[in-house]
């Protein structure tokens, strides 16, 4: 009975998971052109972009522990829905970069829940299907940001700045009256987190070591398509659409990508190997920005790059909970993210002090040049991080 009623409200998990996402992208095509416009230098646009990895670096670990402490994954869900809201529609009134600053830190706050939606959707599933389901989850996860990203160009190009945060914070308000009906599920034998279990959760050789991985991910990530790519496109003549459709074909191929790569290409070839080409991938597509001489080239190369980190993504991720405990897994989700939060935090604002110190193309050269050495580092630290032993209290 049970079962039937949670395949049932998976797919309301799933449509729940995707507004949220749009709601929280739909400004992305456009945030760093846009902070320019009002004036903000490049240090001052990365700082701002970064300031919602900062918060979701301060705020996971404790929303993971909480999580698990009171064993309730909604609530927290239906608070990241609120502050996704309060977000955009405060970014539509105010046109302070100060302001904008704190806003974005909101959005970051609302991003720390998404350590709810992973464990209570993974909760749906038995333990084998761990990689399907956070394949599952993180396809929706990037289709949400893609439509939001597109809808957002589209309404920037054809009304104004300012629409695109209005669309996302309407379109996060659907999302919040139907997550009420999500499904609270949790394991009753499990026992609360205690501070000694935090420790042991965040000494895990595993969790160190995919984290460490996906700070350099989301470094790659926040420092180009979420960050000053857009703005390279405009130096090509790109138009505020252009930055939605750039950002678009970015995304996409990360959305299937992530959902083949955390299924099929995983259990063909091994977490590993898929790991290292998408970091292979990433890099050397990053490395190629500063050459590209249309936006159509600059598009397709991105798409490449869009690959590698679909395929990365989702694996890191769920060989972070893996071989964790029911009852610890919240706390080792948000350690997780909290930590590849870092990533998102350092990528702009190292982009944007690269772009005031040297140029925006040899910021693209030198970050590219890190994809390409996590790929080596992959190659040594996944190997050591196969056998783990089960977490125990």
């Amino acid at each position: 009975m049970e079962s039937s009623k949670l395949n049932n409200r998976i797919p309301l998990f799933c449509f729940v998971t995707l507004v949220f996402w749009f709601s929280m992208y739909t400004c992305v095509p456009i945030l760093t052109a846009y902070l320019k416009d009002l004036g903000a230098s490049n240090r001052m646009a990365g700082l701002i972009v970064g300031m919602y990895g900062l918060s979701q670096m301060l705020l996971r670990i404790p929303v993971g522990v909480l999580s698990d402490k009171f064993h309730k994954r909604k609530v927290f869900i239906l608070f990241g829905l609120i502050f996704s809201i309060l977000s955009g529609a405060g970014i539509l009134i105010s046109q302070n970069v100060t302001w904008i600053l704190v806003l974005r830190a909101l959005a970051g706050a609302a991003a720390a829940t998404w350590v709810d939606f992973t464990i209570l959707f993974t909760s749906y599933f038995l333990k084998e299907e761990t990689s399907k389901a956070i394949g599952t989850i993180s396809f929706y996860n990037m289709t949400g940001q893609m439509l939001g990203i597109l809808c957002g160009g589209w309404f920037a190009d054809q009304f104004s700045w300012q629409s695109s945060f209005l669309i996302g914070a309407v379109v996060g308000g659907a999302g919040l009256l139907v997550g009420f009906f999500i499904v609270e599920r949790f394991d009753e034998k499990a026992q609360s987190i205690t501070t000694k279990a935090v420790l042991q959760v965040a000494s895990d050789k595993v969790l160190l070591t995919v984290s460490f991985l996906a700070i350099l991910s989301q470094l790659l990530t926040f420092a180009t398509v979420f960050g000053f790519t857009p703005v390279f496109a405009q130096s090509l003549g790109a138009t505020k659409f252009d930055m939605g459709l750039l950002t678009f074909f970015s995304t996409c191929p990360s959305a299937i990508a992530a959902w083949v790569g955390g299924g099929y290409l995983t259990y063909k070839f091994g977490e590993k190997k898929v790991v290292i080409t998408g970091f292979v991938l990433t890099g050397i597509f990053t490395l190629s920005i500063p050459f590209t001489s249309s936006i159509w080239m600059l598009i397709l190369t991105q798409a490449l790059a869009g690959i590698g980190r679909g395929i990365v993504n989702p694996i890191l991720m769920s060989l972070s909970i893996k071989d964790v405990d029911p009852g610890k897994r919240s706390t080792a989700m948000g350690f997780y993210q909290a930590i590849y939060g870092l990533g998102m935090f350092v990528g702009p604002l190292m982009m944007g002090i690269l772009g005031d110190w040297l140029t925006l193309k040899q910021g693209f050269i030198l970050i590219g040049l890190v994809g390409c050495i996590t790929a080596g580092l992959s190659q040594i630290m996944i190997k050591e991080a196969k056998v783990s032993n089960k977490m125990t209290a």
